[in-house]
């Protein structure tokens, strides 16, 4: 039995789900939505908000300002509920209507862009703005998840350690790439563990976190308009990028086998499919995939079927068979040598 007084102190840490059945591929996601934000993002706020209350930045007179596409906002908007923080998110229009709602519920402000940056896109929208509220008002306390080392300490102390419990002969690891706050966490902690692990990080096509040309991607969680400050390419292995399109057919797919995920986790989840049946991945191999948030707050995207035909057209509503995910993925592979390994 669990008995909690605040709600970052419950986070279900051991839930896989095997999907071999639902994609043909031996593969376990590691369930990250079980907690009172929805999503793997409560680990980043947390730390972020412990750390700025350590180093005395944070007081009870300060106000929290960042900038999300939404389950980050939820997260700092739950832990600022329950420590009595006032907290300002800002997001732009990607953001789910349910995400929105949520964070007013738990009393934050919410102020949503309107415009994009020329080079930046929404997220340069989105952090000018809060430059201008730090600018304006000196009370104001900008945690930014982009740069701040806390966003991957969080996973290097929990995510990796928990993943290397339950799995000591783990032999791939696939995560998704927004902040690169995951995938820096899991990826410093496995690169001095005792065997190697080969960690793939799956991007949304159209983002330049990776480098390529910017693109439009209106699924919220993964992908950046610029270069993730937090980003060490030489931590990763492989990237591989997926289409939108080919998200919501992942998502949709768990959720014909009754697993309702969201938008990041459906990328996640086409991006390591596709690369196992590339690779011709025995049934032997230990393969687990971070999935970073539940499809709640994309009931009126992801599984809305105007939203998609909108947008994408009839193609990510068919039924494809297992494996056919990774057909359309554009890949990028980074030669590593022993050394950098």
């Amino acid at each position: 039995m669990s008995v909690i007084s605040v709600p970052q102190a419950f986070n279900e840490e051991e839930l896989y789900v095997d999907v071999r059945s639902v994609f043909g591929q031996p593969l376990l996601l590691k369930c990250e939505g079980f907690n009172f934000a929805g999503s793997i993002k409560l680990k980043a706020a947390a730390e972020m908000v412990a750390s700025a209350e350590r180093d005395g930045s944070l007081t009870a007179d300060s106000v929290l300002v960042e900038s999300s596409s939404g389950n980050l906002g939820v997260a700092l908007s739950m832990i600022a509920a329950s420590k009595g923080y006032r907290f300002v998110c800002v997001t732009d229009s990607r953001c789910n209507l349910a995400t929105r709602l949520m964070m007013e519920a738990l009393g934050s402000e919410v102020h949503v862009v309107s415009g994009q940056e020329a080079n930046g896109g929404f997220l340069g929208a989105r952090m000018e703005y809060v430059r201008r509220m730090c600018a304006d008002d000196d009370r104001c306390v900008w945690l930014s998840q982009y740069s701040n080392p806390a966003n991957w300490r969080a996973h290097y102390l929990t995510t990796a350690p928990q993943i290397a419990r339950s799995f000591p002969e783990l032999d791939v690891l696939f995560v998704g790439a927004g902040t690169t706050g995951t995938l820096m966490g899991c990826a410093r902690f496995f690169r001095t563990w005792h065997r190697p692990v080969r960690i793939v990080a799956v991007d949304s096509v159209g983002s330049v976190a990776f480098g390529g040309p910017p693109g439009r991607r209106m699924i919220p969680g993964l992908g950046m308009s610029m270069r993730p400050p937090l980003l060490d390419e030489s931590y990763v292995d492989e990237v591989v990028r997926v289409e939108e399109a080919d998200a919501i057919r992942a998502c949709r797919r768990l959720a014909r086998h009754g697993f309702l995920f969201g938008g990041s986790t459906g990328t996640v989840a086409s991006g390591a499919t596709g690369w196992l049946a590339e690779h011709e991945a025995g049934q032997d191999l230990t393969a687990v995939a971070v999935a970073p948030d539940l499809g709640e707050r994309y009931l009126d995207t992801v599984y809305q079927d105007n939203w998609v035909q909108d947008l994408y057209g009839e193609d990510p509503l068919s039924d494809p068979r297992p494996g056919d995910e990774g057909d359309r993925m554009r890949r990028e592979a980074f030669s590593r040598t022993p050394e950098a390994r």
